[in-house]
């Protein structure tokens, strides 16, 4: 068995599910400025208070399986990239106090609500900084010795790629829970993102494609290109059904959702195959990064057994709290 390559399917899959779960989270928090009704961004609040914690468990699973598998890469990503790591944690940590206080106060409920927004906006352009600091240089030259060498106009646009993404699956997720004008408004959200994250996409992956010989060759070879062809095409199929869901007058309930995590799943699938097999792009691949097997093989025991209890509790927590949502019942 190729350990390696079965702890870089167990990180991409942690990581694919946070940005699914947590990004529409995170989204909701994007959008709630722009609910100016105090009603709606109560409800939008409500919508998530059940289960915003728990897709943040998949961040912390994420972290601790790099840290056991990948040593080199946990020590080099949070050395290189303290700074936005904590600004990062600090703005999901002011985030989560905001669900439980908004709901407690009277005359600070405007704090907590730009608590809520800030956190989740902070939050979501860091994870795109790091994500574009870490991708963006194939080569393995630059050392991010300086404390803001990650701050690149290439990092500050992955940053603003992500912010329109978790928008969307915000957006989307306001339309399966809520109903009446707050729904037409998550709708309305919905397809003005949708346009603004396939143009950052977009934009994104050209610039890697000039910038990263590497990663050109991979998407470019003929024939070898055309084992990726389905990726964007996938992804083109999925915003294709999004908008026109999104133009229909009739309750589109979880399809709207649905298609916005395949154009995400498609996007991250396309990211993964261009920089295979690096876990550090343009210095250490997974087989060169990988922990010793005695640590290795000891910790899949306990991870084999982890997954299938979170992915059940997280079936059942939304299946228990699947309507939608009213300002009566919270739920």
């Amino acid at each position: 068995m190729d350990i390696a390559l079965v702890y870089l399917l167990l990180i991409g899959f942690g990581v694919l599910v946070y940005v699914l779960l947590d990004g529409f989270s995170l989204g909701v928090g994007i959008l709630s400025p722009l609910l100016k009704n105090s009603d709606n961004k109560a409800i939008a609040m409500k919508s998530l208070s059940h289960i915003w914690d728990s897709n943040q468990t998949w961040l912390v699973f994420g972290g601790v399986v790099l840290f056991v598998a990948f040593p080199v890469v946990y020590s080099f990503v949070l050395s290189n990239l303290y700074l936005p790591i904590i600004l990062m944690l600090v703005a999901l940590i002011f985030r989560g106090i905001a669900f439980e206080f908004r709901f407690k106060s009277d005359r600070s409920q405007g704090f907590w609500d730009l608590s809520f927004a800030f956190g989740s906006i902070i939050a979501t352009f860091c994870q795109g900084i790091i994500l574009g600091a870490l991708v963006g240089d194939m080569s393995s030259t630059k050392t991010l010795a300086d404390p803001v060498d990650w701050l690149t106009p290439f990092s500050i646009t992955t940053g603003f790629a992500l912010l329109s993404g978790y928008g969307l699956l915000g957006a989307c997720w306001l339309v399966r829970k809520t109903e009446a004008s707050l729904q037409v408004v998550a709708k309305k959200l919905a397809q003005k993102l949708l346009f603004i994250m396939l143009a950052f996409f977009a934009v994104v992956s050209i610039w890697m494609l000039i910038d990263q010989p590497a990663v050109a060759e991979r998407w470019l070879n003929f024939p070898g290109s055309l084992a990726l062809l389905p990726l964007p095409l996938l992804s083109l199929f999925f915003a294709y059904r999004l908008w026109f869901i999104l133009r229909e007058r009739t309750e589109p309930g979880l399809k709207p959702l649905a298609y916005a995590m395949g154009l995400f799943a498609a996007a991250f699938g396309g990211l993964v195959a261009g920089i295979f097999p690096y876990i550090i792009p343009g210095r250490l691949t997974i087989w060169e990064a990988i922990a010793p097997d005695k640590t290795v093989y000891f910790t899949l025991v306990g991870i084999l057994i982890f997954i299938p209890v979170v992915i059940a509790y997280n079936i059942y927590a939304y299946r228990t709290f699947s309507g939608k949502t009213s300002m009566k019942d919270g739920y």
